[in-house]
């Protein structure tokens, strides 16, 4: 009997200390690592103890005998990985405990943002004796690609926010809420109360399809829609145009397949979800009953995962289709050693199948590939895309609702250098560095998505962090970080907070 990793896997880890048998694949520092979709456990060395379960923060990890029909799947993506990368070395990890040197017993850090990767930052930082975090967030409330990124139907992957939770009250950690670095607070003056500042701030802004129509009205942004269906209080004000038949999303990752299995699903689907109850009352008054989900290039590129694509096949009342002529597509060889070409038949396999697919049902998800968005058309509102292919040929495609995810990036910030071609802030294993002299910023450091550019899983920003942290802690240990001017509480106090391990917002003005 063994045990199963299943489509919400985040890719934390966790589970791997946890195993007394070393069976999980892949570890940090493994090949493939920062580009697999998820986790696996090797069903032949599984001892069935379920110490990989109790640790799962997502709870991805079903014993094979409590799969849903839903997730059988996942019984032999698991074990056809160790088909291919066959189970090595099963040492224990290293184990690497830090402290700070005699010298400093002392060090105070600000972590500019609450979402994964700051919170995995301030984890690691807070459980060293002598460290001091403040969390300095613009929102109101933690937890940002947590909260209003993930999909309100994947419950499992919002379990994350029960493991962020208890970091945020640690009696070393001061939480800042309501207070944006940058307007209220700058990178100067965090410097001033801190030895070191880490930013987290993630990839907010959306990227442009730079085509003609793309301002007109029915013509968003999936950073605006799904800020919107999760309740981002700064777009509760928001209004979509759900009249209409179909939508067009242009995109080709899982924001892309999460905004169309939450349009053709009906409403009641999310009734007991943390949709957002304005966006609730617009699903149920929606007409939408199809979407087609467009990709510039084919199926072998797409950036959505195989689990997420597994999953639409899955949907009660939706029905999963593609176009024959438009599915066949060559990928990696089968001995790529990053187990990518794993993923890749199987995503090719989940896409054959829906191009052979015969609709039985109204609502339906159409993939598209291989069709480069033109234009917008209509006047004042869209009225539909006009997509077109490799060889020239057009093809228009009425809607009134146009979503584009095709990526997100970070945004600029006073006092720290930016890369505009990438939407990132320029680093070093973290540190963040001048662009012109690649030399580092004395005490300035950077970690998540502003750091490397939206890619990877929630899980993915815990060795991110890591890897920041530990050019942190090794700068404070060769004595290269800068001494604050001034205590990190004085720079509390002005926010209205009072002691440690409870929240402050901005001070009254």
């Amino acid at each position: 009997m063994t045990f199963v990793i299943t489509q919400s896997c985040c890719n934390d880890t966790s589970c791997v200390a946890a195993c007394p048998v070393q069976c999980i694949r892949p570890r940090p520092g493994d090949p493939g690592f920062t580009t697999t979709e998820q986790l696996y456990i090797d069903p032949a060395t599984c001892i069935d103890c379920g110490a990989c379960a109790a640790e799962c923060p997502v709870d991805a990890i079903v014993h094979e005998t409590d799969l849903p029909a839903r997730l059988e799947e996942f019984r032999g993506i698991n074990a056809d990985y160790f088909a291919e990368h066959p189970l090595g070395d099963t040492s224990p990890p290293l184990l690497v405990r830090r402290r700070l040197p005699r010298e400093q017993p002392r060090l105070t850090v600000a972590v500019v943002g609450s979402g994964p990767a700051a919170l995995y930052a301030a984890a690691e930082l807070s459980e060293i004796r002598g460290v001091e975090v403040t969390v300095v967030e613009r929102l109101s409330e933690p937890y940002g690609l947590v909260r209003f990124g993930v999909a309100p139907d994947h419950g499992r992957t919002r379990l994350m926010t029960e493991r962020f939770a208890p970091v945020l009250r640690r009696p070393n950690v001061t939480c800042l809420f309501g207070v944006e670095a940058g307007r209220d607070v700058s990178v100067e003056d965090l410097l001033r109360h801190h030895h070191a500042v880490i930013w987290a701030t993630g990839a907010f802004a959306d990227r442009a399809l730079e085509v003609p129509g793309e301002d007109l009205e029915g013509s968003v942004s999936a950073r605006d829609f799904v800020a919107w269906y999760n309740g981002h209080p700064d777009f509760t004000d928001r209004r979509f145009d759900l009249s209409g038949r179909r939508a067009v999303v242009i995109g080709n990752g899982n924001v892309a397949l999460d905004i169309a299995r939450l349009l053709t699903q009906p409403a009641t689907v999310y009734e007991h979800t943390p949709i957002s109850p304005h966006a609730l009352r617009a699903l149920r008054a929606s007409a939408v009953e199809e979407v087609v989900v467009v990709a510039r290039r084919g199926p072998a590129q797409a950036a959505y995962g195989t689990a997420e694509l597994l999953a639409l096949a899955h949907l009660p009342e939706v029905d999963l289709l593609a176009l024959p002529g438009e599915t066949s597509t060559a990928g990696p060889g089968p001995d790529s050693a990053d187990g990518s070409s794993l993923d890749l038949r199987r995503r090719l396999d989940a896409v054959r199948k829906a191009a052979a697919r015969t609709p039985t049902r109204s609502r339906r998800i159409t993939l598209r590939y291989s069709l480069a968005p033109a234009e917008l058309t209509g006047d004042t509102a869209v009225t539909g895309v006009l997509l077109k292919r490799s060889d020239g040929t057009t093809e228009k495609i009425d809607t009134g609702l146009v979503v584009r995810a095709i990526g997100f990036r970070g945004l600029p910030a006073a006092g720290l250098p930016f890369d505009p071609v990438t939407g990132t802030v320029p680093d070093r294993a973290g540190r963040v560095v001048d662009p012109s002299t690649q030399t580092p910023l004395p005490g300035l450091y950077c970690t998540g998505w502003i750091r490397r550019g939206p890619s990877g899983t929630i899980g993915t920003n815990r060795t991110d962090a890591a890897e920041t942290v530990a050019s942190l802690l090794d700068d404070c240990a060769q004595g290269r970080l800068p001494t604050p001017a001034a205590p990190s509480a004085v720079l509390a106090a002005h926010f209205g907070k009072t002691s440690r391990g409870t929240v402050a917002g901005r001070p009254s003005q």
